[in-house]
């Protein structure tokens, strides 16, 4: 009716076992249960199963904060709080009263149980650690579209970035407010220098907590294995030296020669995350370079005049790990020949650096010079084959050159 056409039953079910090839392919169908399947297609967005190691990295985080969030929720009860407070406080407090103040002085020694608070603040380090990746690392990525050896370092810099900033500025504020930097006999006069104050305790157990976790870091983040050797060797050394310098009560030698480091160590990752943004950015490694030199002088300085001069001579006879008295000529060796070596392997890793840079500046510049001097020979060249039109030779004028006349034998 009115141009529309009626089917019955029948027709309806020939047509449907005519073109029953074309239903049966690829697309959503009703399943027997009535919902939709998809053919030949499947959901990439899969959770990895319990337990495996793509599950592992991808909520590790989160187990991680379940179980910092466990040992704070301990304080809560009586029964556990004696036991969790060893996680979370500064422990081996000594308190001191004087005659001429009124107030105590409240000092702060080592002992085993800061391997408990070295392991709590280690997993508030993997949780920040997350936070920024998470939050501002990958967000800048997906605007910048880096490759994935600039993504992997990129992620590096920036990671290093905010803690060695963090770390730079609290400790430029102990030593203010200590007189280390005007003093510098207070290195290693009334030697041992077993009680620390709150504030130096607490950096460097924050300081071998952030470096303990920068190992299983290496895992959770997926680090490239050409890079791994490279990551490992600076993350031993940094826990080496600051626990010597923890455990071996050299607590102020270490701290004055971190802070300067890490100022160094800021300004090259600081240069280099310019540099993802924008490769023409490169003025930040020339300042970083000439800073790098200096911080090295300064700590073999400083080295050698505490080690050799200044413990040499207030040296206590009586080696005793109880009373933290570690200044005999073995040790003092032992650590002056760790930094020397150290600062000797970082100037070797600087120099062939700055000569790999330098033979590739000048690699890209000798093709340069090629190209514009085959430019200018093939332009000299071009009009004098501009004067030669189907091979006959064409005048400036545009007139043909007369032609001579075949001789008739």
């Amino acid at each position: 009716m009115g141009g529309t056409a009626v089917f019955t039953v029948r027709e309806v079910r020939r047509l449907l076992r005519k073109n029953h090839h074309l239903l049966s392919g690829p697309g959503p169908l009703l399943g027997p249960s009535g919902a939709t399947t998809t053919m030949g297609l499947r959901r990439k967005n899969k959770s990895p199963p319990v337990l495996s190691h793509e599950f592992v990295i991808q909520n590790h985080a989160d187990a991680v904060s379940c179980l910092a969030m466990g040992l704070l929720l301990g304080l809560m009860f009586e029964v556990t709080a004696k036991y969790v407070i060893i996680f979370i406080t500064v422990q081996y407090n000594v308190t001191y009263t004087t005659d001429d103040r009124s107030e105590p002085i409240h000092f702060y020694e080592y002992g085993p149980k800061d391997i408990a608070t070295i392991f709590f603040y280690m997993l508030i380090a993997i949780i920040l650690h997350a936070v920024i990746q998470e939050y501002i690392l990958d967000k800048i990525n997906r605007r910048l579209h880096l490759s994935k050896t600039k993504h992997s370092k990129f992620n590096e810099s920036g990671q290093l970035a905010f803690f060695y900033l963090f770390s730079f500025a609290w400790g430029a504020s102990i030593l203010t407010a200590e007189e280390f930097m005007t003093n510098p006999t207070l290195l290693w006069k009334d030697y041992p220098h077993s009680r620390m104050f709150f504030q130096v305790k607490f950096f460097y157990v924050c300081q071998i907590a952030y470096w303990l976790h920068a190992l299983p870091e290496l895992y959770f983040q997926k680090i490239r294995k050409e890079d791994i050797p490279r990551q490992l060797y600076y993350i031993c050394l940094y826990i080496a030296h600051i626990c010597g310098a923890y455990v071996l009560n050299f607590q102020r030698l270490g701290l004055i020669l971190l802070v300067p480091h890490y100022l160094v160590e800021l300004i090259f990752h600081a240069s280099r995350l310019f540099y993802f943004s924008d490769e023409n950015k490169q003025k930040g490694f020339t300042f970083w370079a000439l800073l790098f030199v200096m911080a090295r002088l300064l700590t073999l300085t400083l080295s050698v005049l505490t080690f050799g001069f200044g413990l040499a001579r207030v040296e206590n006879p009586g080696f005793s790990i109880a009373d933290g008295n570690f200044n005999v000529l073995t040790v003092r060796i032992s650590c002056l020949a760790a930094i020397c070596l150290t600062q000797a392997w970082m100037m070797w890793k600087f120099i062939n650096f700055q000569l790999k840079k330098w033979r590739e500046h000048i690699q890209n510049q000798i093709p340069k010079k090629k190209i514009t001097c085959t430019k200018s020979k093939s332009t000299k060249k071009e009009p004098n084959r501009a004067n030669f039109v189907n091979g006959a030779v064409k005048l400036e004028d545009g007139a043909s050159p007369r032609t001579r006349k075949s001789k008739v034998l």
